[in-house]
């Protein structure tokens, strides 16, 4: 499958990067796909691979990837985002892939815009509504823990070997820890490689998790078909401190007008790294039950 282009954009104040392969159909849905905290367009490429018939885009959020490099402040921003990029390159008959944070951003967009026709949520990190309740605006701070993650490598070779017994990157299909590593880098100007999601935007992300009360403004607005998938169940009320189990509110799927719950008791927080040709399944059977907007 040829590479996908790389474009960049400014909006918002920001400059935005997204990964395009193919062109715009009447007669199929455009598939776009929105990344985790701390991740990047490319990380989709494995799953995007089973479309190549299909105009795909992999969108890279703000702080992240390609994308110009920011503190996040709220996370309404993301949702912010995705509606300027929809609407800046006239996209419309939507079906939207996001993991995490980035499946958090596109429930928010889709609510506010037209263009999306079906979603598919990869555990979307949405907590109960009273949990936004005291809208947790919190400064940032630069002793966060993820804030102090090492950044610099001499080598996409150095990172995979430093991250793989680390965390759940060694239940990562192979070939997309390698994406992820080999992509997530950028050079750095003194030499070798940074992460491309610096530190310090990753943890701005984690501390604002709780401001984006209003997404259940725009979960209850949603008509489109909604799948939400979820991990296994997570002990505790952390959000975002344990990756084992689903941040996602079990509840949720009871909020939306027309939508419905996959649960994989078996899986980890990182859906689409561990069982990507799941998520490929899922996003087939909703390319099929498809139908273009009048």
């Amino acid at each position: 499958m040829p590479e996908p282009e790389l474009h960049k954009i400014r909006l918002n104040g920001v400059e935005l990067a997204y990964f395009e392969r193919g062109v715009p159909s009447p007669t199929k849905p455009t598939l776009l796909f929105v990344h985790a905290t701390g991740f990047h367009g490319r990380v989709w490429d494995r799953i995007i691979e089973s479309f190549d018939d299909y105009h795909t885009v992999a969108f890279e959020q703000r702080g992240h990837g390609r994308s110009e490099r920011v503190v996040i402040e709220h996370w309404r921003e993301f949702g912010d985002d995705i509606i300027a990029f929809v609407k800046a390159r006239e996209l419309g008959n939507l079906i939207a892939v996001g993991h995490s944070m980035g499946a958090h951003a596109l429930v928010d967009a889709a609510g506010r815009c037209e263009a999306f026709a079906r979603l598919v949520l990869l555990d979307p990190v949405i907590a109960a509504p009273e949990a936004y309740e005291s809208d947790a605006d919190t400064p940032f701070d630069a002793e966060h823990p993820a804030a102090k993650r090492r950044s610099r490598f001499s080598s996409v070779e150095e990172m995979m070997e430093r991250l793989l017994p680390k965390s759940a990157f060694s239940l990562y299909e192979p070939r997309i820890f390698e994406d992820y590593c080999r992509f997530g880098l950028v050079p750095a100007e003194s030499g070798g490689f940074e992460l491309a999601c610096h530190p310090t935007s990753e943890a701005s992300v984690y501390m604002t998790a709780r401001t984006n009360g209003g997404v259940y403004d725009s979960i209850r607005a949603l008509q489109i078909p909604v799948t939400i998938v979820r991990a296994m169940e997570r002990a505790g009320d952390s959000l975002v401190s344990n990756f084992s189990a689903s941040p996602t509110w079990s509840g949720l799927v009871g909020e939306l007008t027309n939508g419905r719950e996959i649960h994989l008791a078996d899986c980890t927080h990182f859906i689409p790294m561990q069982k990507p040709d799941t998520v490929v399944e899922i996003v087939r059977e909703e390319v099929a039950d498809w139908s273009p907007a009048p």
